[in-house]
């Protein structure tokens, strides 16, 4: 019903630029969370996420020329216009370089868009939150191309060609988890996914008397402004260098074991510090994997608070925001565990709570973080939900 209630609200405004006439349908793509399994993606290594209830909506029509339009409701003073024939990316087209990635990446596969496109967008994942509004857009973008056009593609490639739109066309050296957990998202489910040859399986996660609350640092970021790139580049390094003694093709290959066997031959401390928290980190998933499984949720949070000191420590991605939001968070009754997810350097915790305590941890957390930080945390109470899909109205 929510998703309903947003897009009729959605039609007003459309109707108004867009006019009433065509074939307008409408979409929605969930945002993601990942459970544990941190800047491991781009390691070949295991990641646990999650698609979420919140997302980015998606009104839409076939245009009888090759124009692009494009609307967003969270950056109303920015109506994009652009064209089938400049799918090319510039700072005039801010936000639209995410869709028009996509349809770059569908035409790059051979399959050409034949007719322009009117855009109306609005999402509810928080801009620069870490919750992957970017791919949540591109899946959704390629969830519509696929509907309008009848292309003959599935939900995985669309997670897919999303990552490549993002890496090939907007330079950003993302890893596929984002657009796979979106893409393949399932209600009451994670994702328990091996990045390096994309297998999975769906790992049953019905939360009944236990809350997954999302905390926003509000500090504002750029994944392309972050050190995001640099970590990944210290990663191939470190594994540039056990690999002179060692035939392994990810850093996520080792056991902890081999790690520790040949880490002296990284011979820098920083970049063993990185290679070090993936290696523990994706082990650690494996594990999380099988308490999630197992129902043990105090063994989940537990593992939790290990993987964040792990991306404070060793990988340096997280900062006084996110350290104050779970040490906050470890001092709450009916906190089962928390951690920062996503990239770092800003974006959101994820907090694993009773659901009867929520109400207390948002009043005293945001003292905490607000006395410490010097200014307020936003809170999001989330659900686990189904991946992207049209929505009949």
């Amino acid at each position: 019903m929510k998703h309903i209630e947003i897009l009729s609200e959605m039609k007003k405004g459309f109707e108004k630029i867009y006019g009433k006439d065509g074939d307008i349908r409408y979409y929605f793509s969930p945002g993601r969370v990942n459970l544990i399994g941190e800047h491991t993606d781009y390691n070949g290594g295991h990641v646990l996420p999650c698609a979420l209830d919140i997302g980015t909506y998606a009104i839409a029509k076939k245009r009888d020329d090759r124009q692009l339009h494009f609307y967003s409701l969270n950056f109303p003073k920015l109506g994009i216009e652009s064209s089938l024939d400049e799918l090319t990316p510039d700072e005039a087209s801010d936000w639209a370089n995410y869709p028009k990635g996509v349809m770059w990446a569908f035409e790059e596969r051979g399959m050409k868009i034949p007719s322009g496109i009117d855009f109306y967008i609005f999402g509810t994942i928080p801009n620069g939150s870490g919750l992957s509004s970017s791919a949540s857009l591109e899946v959704l973008t390629g969830l519509i191309l696929r509907d309008m056009f009848d292309f003959e593609v599935s939900n995985k490639e669309l997670a897919l060609i999303g990552q490549y739109a993002e890496n090939n066309f907007n330079k950003v050296n993302s890893g596929i988890m984002d657009q796979f957990a979106i893409s393949m998202g399932k209600a009451d489910s994670a994702i328990f996914l091996r990045t390096d040859d994309l297998r999975w399986n769906y790992v049953p996660f019905e939360l009944n008397n236990i809350s997954l609350l999302i905390t926003n640092t509000n500090k504002k970021r750029k994944l392309t402004d972050s050190k995001y790139n640099e970590r990944r580049e210290e990663c191939e390094e470190a594994l540039k260098r056990i690999q002179r003694i060692k035939h392994v093709d990810n850093l996520c290959d080792l056991s902890i074991f081999e790690f520790e066997k040949y880490k002296f031959t990284i011979a820098d401390e920083d970049l063993i510090k990185r290679a070090r928290h993936v290696v523990y980190e994706n082990a650690r998933t494996i594990d999380a994997c099988t308490a999630l499984k197992n129902g043990d949720f105090q063994k989940f949070g537990k593992m939790m608070y290990d993987s964040h000191n792990s991306l404070k420590d060793d990988f340096e991605v997280t900062g006084l925001e996110l350290d104050t939001l779970v040490l906050a968070a470890s001092i709450q009754e009916g906190v089962l565990g928390s951690r920062m997810t996503g990239a770092g350097f800003g974006g959101c915790t994820i907090t694993l709570i009773e659901t009867d305590k929520v109400e207390k941890f948002k009043t005293d957390v945001q003292d905490l973080y607000t006395a410490t930080v010097g200014y307020p945390c936003s809170f999001y109470e989330v659900s686990i939900g189904d991946g992207p899909r049209r929505i009949e109205m």
